[in-house]
């Protein structure tokens, strides 16, 4: 294994300040396939109103694998449409579902681990379903999870291979289908106290947080890397962004609202996270310029992020 340290300086090995970098315009896209062109339809998974992109290409082999993104807690599925467009140019198809349940007796838009089992059988069925947009497109042996806040803590229990409340309604077994993980704004803090679990996850994890964060904690969010057990995983540092930087709009109706100021552009954010997300799924795949990117170019390249790696 090899523990790759910013390109700004070390971090220690216990739980410090997050770098800061040079906010300027995003880096260009790697070498990686990326579409020019992505749509989308409505669907349903297990009941629940989806949205789902994918790339437009003439191609005549497409083979899409799934990437399933957990929402942050009360962030309508509309929210995520332009991370969920950066992704999907990547070659991937994206599911957005909103999840209606009660959590702590509020009933609201809330992530389910079981999501990612259900996004399974609804890839397989969608691919082989008469009318469906991506008829005999989709690689339903490979799913992927992307996640913010409330929806990537979900998700950090499905990497473990089993989820219990409150992040899902009954215990949730990781589908074999899963291949790999990236979360925006994501810790496994316990609330209100200044414990963080250990994550065992089975399966590679990247965890993308914005450096102003003022919901979920950089700090929590650095430390949760570190007790991230398995391997490889990625810290990426987005600079000036902060808890919505996912979104396409600050503070979305609903959610709970972030204090503290982005100071990176809504839309370079959105970029950011999306190409980072996208980049380490690829290369948990195979994808040779994306781990080209992720443990090597990108960072140089990207004066907007710092970013930490084991493989």
């Amino acid at each position: 294994m090899v523990l790759r340290l910013s390109r700004r300086g070390a971090v220690a090995a216990a739980v410090g300040t997050l770098l800061a970098g040079v906010l300027v315009s995003p880096a260009p896209a790697s070498a990686a396939t990326v579409y020019t062109a992505t749509t989308s339809y409505g669907s349903t998974i297990n009941g629940d109103p989806a949205d789902i992109y994918y790339p437009v290409t003439s191609a005549s082999h497409k083979d899409w694998p799934v990437v399933l993104l957990l929402q942050g807690a009360d962030v309508d599925k509309g929210f995520y449409s332009g991370f969920a467009q950066k992704v999907a140019s990547y070659g991937f198809v994206v599911a957005v579902p909103n999840h209606t349940r009660t959590v702590s007796d509020a009933t609201g838009l809330f992530a389910d681990a079981l999501e990612a089992n259900w996004t399974v059988d609804w890839a397989s069925s969608e691919d082989s379903r008469s009318g469906s947009p991506l008829k005999g497109q989709i690689d339903s042996g490979k799913l992927l999870l992307a996640g913010h806040s409330f929806g990537g803590a979900a998700g950090l229990g499905v990497t473990t291979g089993l989820s219990i409340t409150p992040f899902t309604s009954s215990i949730a077994i990781a589908p074999s289908e899963l291949k790999a993980a990236a979360f925006y704004g994501t810790n496994n803090a316990i609330p209100d106290t200044s414990i963080v679990l250990p994550v065992l996850n089975n399966v590679p994890v990247a965890l993308i947080q914005g450096s102003v964060d003022g919901i979920g904690s950089p700090q929590d969010s650095l430390t949760t890397y570190y007790l991230l057990a398995g391997t490889p995983k990625l810290f990426v540092s987005v600079t000036g962004a902060n808890h919505y930087g996912i979104t396409n709009a600050q503070n979305p109706a609903g959610a709970i609202p972030d204090g503290s100021a982005q100071t990176l552009a809504q839309a370079t954010a959105v970029e950011t996270i999306g190409r980072w997300t996208a980049q380490f799924l690829l290369a948990q795949l195979g994808d040779s310029a994306a781990k080209a990117y992720v443990y090597g170019g990108g960072d140089p390249a990207d004066t907007n992020v710092e970013t930490k790696y084991w493989k």
